[in-house]
C-alpha cells in the first residue's frame, strides 16, 4: 500500500518533527510511515488527513486508493 505521507508533508512545508508533534507520535514513527516500515493506525488516518487538509483517500497514491487493492489486485 503506497502512502503519500512524505510528499504531503513536504507540500505542507513541515518537517518530520513538526508532523510528529501534530500527530502526537515520535519523529521515528513518522520516519517509519514515510518508508513504509510501519503504517499509521486506521484511527490516525482522519487526523493525518486533517493535518494535510486532504481526504483519507488522498493519503494514498492513485494506484493504491482502495485498501482492498492490496489484497485483491487487478488481474491482467
Amino acid at each position: 500500500m503506497v502512502m503519500r505521507i512524505k510528499e504531503l508533508r513536504r507540500s505542507a512545508e513541515m518537517n518530520q518533527t513538526e508532523l510528529a508533534a501534530a500527530m502526537g507520535v515520535s519523529q521515528n514513527c513518522v520516519s517509519g510511515w514515510e518508508t513504509e516500515v510501519a503504517l499509521p493506525r486506521s484511527r490516525q488516518l482522519p487526523d493525518l488527513a486533517r493535518v494535510f487538509g486532504c481526504t483519507i483517500d488522498e493519503l494514498y497514491t492513485p494506484e493504491a486508493r482502495s485498501p482492498m487493492q492490496a489484497f485483491y489486485p487487478k488481474e491482467g
